[in-house]
């Protein structure tokens, strides 16, 4: 009887950990700018109606807008659990490293408007920017496809990735992993 129980928690534990599976797919994607250094130029459109640009080359993520920065690039949706369980965890990370570090969560939901999107923002106070457009579709299948949410990629400040984490990540592991980088 014992075995079974624990067989159950830990089935359970490895669920709760992985995240949810990210089924949305967006068949009407704009086409990535791509020139001929095999660069691709990405737009993401926030809630507050900002672009943010991210240029992908030679296995690099460069945020023009986030210069000299540590970069979280979170892969997101309102609906999953998991996901918003993390929130509070990135905002904190936001508002303990915000000189140094930005959190840039990335909507993979079709079809959601910016309104929606503010509401969950206020009810989980994110302080943080979040993206709602066809092309966070593109970032992804640039990144090799999604296929858990949350996902998110650690940049460090020379736009390399240093560290992809899939499923709930303990902040600590996310802080120990910012003052790594930070040299602290």
């Amino acid at each position: 009887m014992q075995f079974k129980t624990l067989a159950f928690l830990s089935i359970l534990s490895i669920l709760f950990f992985t995240g949810c599976d990210s089924k949305n797919e967006n068949k009407d994607r704009t086409e990535v700018k791509e020139n001929k250094t095999n660069e691709k130029i990405i737009t993401l459109k926030t809630t507050d109606n900002k672009n943010l640009n991210i240029t992908i080359k030679d296995e690099k993520i460069i945020f023009k807008d986030y210069p000299n920065k540590i970069v979280l690039l979170n892969f997101f949706a309102t609906w999953c659990a998991p996901c918003k369980a993390e929130v509070p965890n990135l905002v904190s990370l936001q508002n303990t490293f915000k000189n140094d570090f930005a959190v840039v969560s990335v909507l993979l939901e079709q079809n959601k408007k910016n309104e929606e999107i503010i509401e969950f923002m206020n009810k989980y106070n994110i302080n943080y920017q979040v993206t709602n457009s066809a092309d966070n579709f593109i970032i992804s299948d640039a990144l090799g496809g999604i296929k858990s949410i949350p996902t998110m990629f650690m940049i460090d400040k020379s736009s390399n990735v240093f560290q992809k984490y899939v499923g709930i990540v303990p902040s600590e592991m996310m802080e120990m992993d910012i003052k790594k980088l930070l040299g602290k």
